[in-house]
Protein backbone atom coordinates (compact mmCIF):
# COMPACT_ATOMS: atom_id res chain seq x y z
CA UNK A 1 0.00 0.00 0.00
CA UNK A 2 1.35 3.39 -0.94
CA UNK A 3 1.11 6.56 1.10
CA UNK A 4 -1.65 8.13 -1.01
CA UNK A 5 -3.76 5.14 -2.03
CA UNK A 6 -4.08 1.44 -2.56
CA UNK A 7 -2.37 1.28 -5.94
CA UNK A 8 0.18 -1.52 -5.94
CA UNK A 9 3.49 -1.01 -7.70
CA UNK A 10 4.51 -3.97 -9.88
CA UNK A 11 8.14 -5.05 -10.12
CA UNK A 12 10.07 -4.12 -13.27
CA UNK A 13 11.59 -7.61 -13.56
CA UNK A 14 8.81 -10.15 -14.08
CA UNK A 15 9.29 -13.89 -13.76
CA UNK A 16 10.05 -16.03 -16.82
CA UNK A 17 6.45 -17.28 -16.97
CA UNK A 18 5.08 -13.75 -16.70
CA UNK A 19 7.40 -12.64 -19.56
CA UNK A 20 5.83 -15.17 -21.91
CA UNK A 21 2.40 -14.05 -20.66
CA UNK A 22 3.17 -10.37 -21.34
CA UNK A 23 4.30 -10.79 -24.96
CA UNK A 24 1.19 -12.44 -26.41
CA UNK A 25 1.81 -12.05 -30.13
CA UNK A 26 3.27 -9.62 -32.64
CA UNK A 27 0.90 -7.36 -34.55
CA UNK A 28 1.17 -8.16 -38.27
CA UNK A 29 -0.65 -5.40 -40.17
CA UNK A 30 0.18 -2.90 -42.89
CA UNK A 31 0.79 -0.20 -40.31
CA UNK A 32 3.04 -2.51 -38.27
CA UNK A 33 5.20 -3.18 -41.32
CA UNK A 34 5.42 0.57 -42.01
CA UNK A 35 6.70 1.30 -38.49
CA UNK A 36 9.33 -1.43 -38.87
CA UNK A 37 11.18 1.00 -41.16
CA UNK A 38 11.66 3.20 -38.05
CA UNK A 39 13.11 0.30 -36.03
CA UNK A 40 9.81 -0.35 -34.21
CA UNK A 41 7.84 -3.54 -33.54
CA UNK A 42 4.24 -3.87 -32.28
CA UNK A 43 3.01 -6.52 -29.83
CA UNK A 44 -0.33 -7.37 -28.20
CA UNK A 45 0.03 -7.34 -24.42
CA UNK A 46 -2.35 -7.86 -21.46
CA UNK A 47 -4.33 -4.87 -20.18
CA UNK A 48 -2.48 -4.93 -16.83
CA UNK A 49 1.05 -4.96 -18.31
CA UNK A 50 3.18 -1.92 -17.44
CA UNK A 51 5.87 -0.31 -19.59
CA UNK A 52 8.78 -1.47 -17.34
CA UNK A 53 7.43 -5.05 -17.43
CA UNK A 54 7.10 -4.96 -21.23
CA UNK A 55 10.62 -3.55 -21.62
CA UNK A 56 12.13 -6.21 -19.34
CA UNK A 57 10.27 -9.01 -21.16
CA UNK A 58 11.32 -7.84 -24.65
CA UNK A 59 14.96 -7.39 -23.63
CA UNK A 60 15.12 -10.81 -21.94
CA UNK A 61 13.21 -12.89 -24.50
CA UNK A 62 14.60 -11.37 -27.71
CA UNK A 63 18.05 -10.31 -26.39
CA UNK A 64 17.76 -6.77 -27.79
CA UNK A 65 18.14 -3.26 -26.35
CA UNK A 66 14.86 -1.33 -26.07
CA UNK A 67 14.99 2.44 -26.52
CA UNK A 68 11.32 3.30 -25.76
CA UNK A 69 7.89 1.76 -25.22
CA UNK A 70 4.60 3.37 -26.27
CA UNK A 71 1.34 1.70 -25.27
CA UNK A 72 -2.23 2.17 -26.37
CA UNK A 73 -5.53 0.76 -25.17
CA UNK A 74 -8.06 -0.10 -27.85
CA UNK A 75 -11.64 -0.17 -26.60
CA UNK A 76 -13.76 -3.07 -27.86
CA UNK A 77 -16.30 -2.21 -30.55
CA UNK A 78 -20.00 -2.84 -30.09
CA UNK A 79 -21.04 -5.06 -33.00
CA UNK A 80 -24.31 -6.58 -34.11
CA UNK A 81 -24.56 -10.24 -35.19
CA UNK A 82 -27.91 -11.67 -36.34
CA UNK A 83 -29.76 -8.93 -34.49
CA UNK A 84 -27.99 -9.49 -31.19
CA UNK A 85 -25.63 -6.88 -29.80
CA UNK A 86 -22.20 -8.03 -28.70
CA UNK A 87 -18.95 -6.36 -27.70
CA UNK A 88 -15.42 -7.18 -28.74
CA UNK A 89 -12.80 -7.44 -26.00
CA UNK A 90 -10.60 -4.48 -25.10
CA UNK A 91 -6.99 -4.82 -26.23
CA UNK A 92 -3.64 -3.24 -25.39
CA UNK A 93 -0.77 -2.83 -27.85
CA UNK A 94 2.85 -1.97 -27.18
CA UNK A 95 4.94 -0.19 -29.82
CA UNK A 96 8.56 -1.05 -29.02
CA UNK A 97 11.32 1.19 -30.36
CA UNK A 98 14.61 -0.68 -30.59
CA UNK A 99 18.10 0.77 -30.28
CA UNK A 100 20.12 1.39 -33.45
CA UNK A 101 21.36 -1.81 -35.06
CA UNK A 102 18.86 -4.02 -33.16
CA UNK A 103 16.07 -6.00 -34.84
CA UNK A 104 13.41 -8.58 -34.05
CA UNK A 105 12.25 -11.07 -36.66
CA UNK A 106 8.55 -11.45 -35.80
CA UNK A 107 8.05 -14.31 -38.26
CA UNK A 108 10.11 -16.72 -36.11
CA UNK A 109 9.14 -18.07 -32.70
CA UNK A 110 10.84 -17.34 -29.40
Amino acid sequence: MTKFGTKSIKPATPSKGRMYEIIRRPVITEKATLISEHNQVAFNVPLDASKPEIKAAIEELFKVKVKAINTLRQKGKVKRFRGRIGKRNDAKKAIVTLAEGQSIDVMTGV
